[in-house]
């Protein structure tokens, strides 16, 4: 396990998720105060960097494009003190960071976690039942619903239509726009047969944002919607089995090609040895890392692997043996 401790949050990192827990300082955001705690799967996650400053320096997650939903809706546009993904590390505390670092791209390394797209959603996205009061009205959805309520500062136009219901079954997608120096943001709906080019100001669909505190809250709903949409893949609903990957059921016709072209399976956990004497892991294990060992050899030698990377997976591996 490799954890960090900050005023601005911790990291711990447990091998297959690395969890994040935002601090209690009166500057850690109110996006990242309302979100909560975050399981971040391991198979989530495209990198993780550490840059040093004069002062403090970043930790930074870089998720695979399409695995989470805040990620998504945000188009990343979320402010730096709102992305719940960055750390700030006090300068004593660098060396802690790196070791951070270190143990996370050594798990992807040795898990194989593909840096490229998902085709699911691979996180949960926030909690609900979730409700926001900002700009023009309030923005509430159970899961099921989002209701849309207006507020004395609505445009008449727009409220008179009333407070709206929108079923999920009907809600096709999802725009959370910040507002930007004088261009006002938003947060709208989209629907089957309902054009959504009408400013947010007149749009009985949308939310309209002027830039105040509580206006990244308005994408923590969207991205509660979205996560419950169709992914943008075409992969049906989160949670859902993804299409087979090209050329999955040519190999399967061929064993001995879909034998070879399968990932290592994970080795199982080290048994315990509750008697006197010292406990060994299995024999399986010591082949499983062995045969580990060869393969990186081979993507070493085929250039897949640099020098760099080769010598930091064997070490994750060794230390396994």
């Amino acid at each position: 396990m490799a954890e960090i401790i900050q005023r601005d949050g911790t990291w711990t990192f447990e091998g297959e998720v690395l969890r994040i827990v935002p601090g209690r300082d009166k500057n850690v955001s109110l996006l990242r105060r309302t979100l909560g705690e975050i399981a971040v799967p391991l198979e989530s996650l495209a990198g993780i960097s550490f840059e040093q400053g004069r002062k403090a320096g970043r930790l930074r997650l870089r998720l695979r494009d399409g695995a989470d939903p805040l990620t998504q809706v945000a188009g990343g546009k979320l402010a730096e003190d709102s992305d719940p993904y960055r750390l700030t590390v006090d300068n004593d505390r660098y060396g802690v960071a790196e070791y951070v670092v270190e143990e996370v791209r050594n798990a992807l390394l040795l898990e194989q976690v593909p840096p490229g797209p998902s085709d699911r959603y691979l996180m949960p996205g926030p909690s609900v039942p979730l409700s926001v009061s900002a700009g023009d009205g309030t923005a509430s959805f159970d899961g099921d619903t989002v209701r849309l309520a207006w507020n004395w500062k609505t445009d008449d136009a727009k409220a008179a239509v009333g407070p709206r219901s929108l079923d999920l079954a009907d809600i096709t997608g999802v725009h959370w726009q910040p507002s930007v120096g004088l261009e006002n943001g938003w947060l709208r709906f989209l629907l089957p047969g309902v054009a959504s080019g009408a400013p947010p100001k007149y749009d009985a669909n949308a939310i309209e944002l002027w830039g105040f505190k509580r206006d990244p809250l308005m994408a923590l709903v969207g991205a509660a919607v979205l996560a419950r949409l169709d992914h943008p893949s075409g992969t049906a609903r989160r949670g859902a089995s993804p299409a087979p990957a090209p050329g999955a059921v040519e190999a399967a016709e061929n064993p001995q090609e879909a034998a070879a072209a399968a990932p290592l399976a994970k080795p199982p956990e080290p048994s315990v040895n509750t008697g006197t004497g010292t406990g060994t892991a299995p024999a399986e294990d010591h082949d499983v890392l062995l045969r580990r060992l060869r393969e990186l050899g081979e993507l070493r030698e085929a250039g897949i692997l640099t020098e760099e990377e080769f010598a930091t997976a064997k070490r994750a591996v060794l230390k396994r043996l």
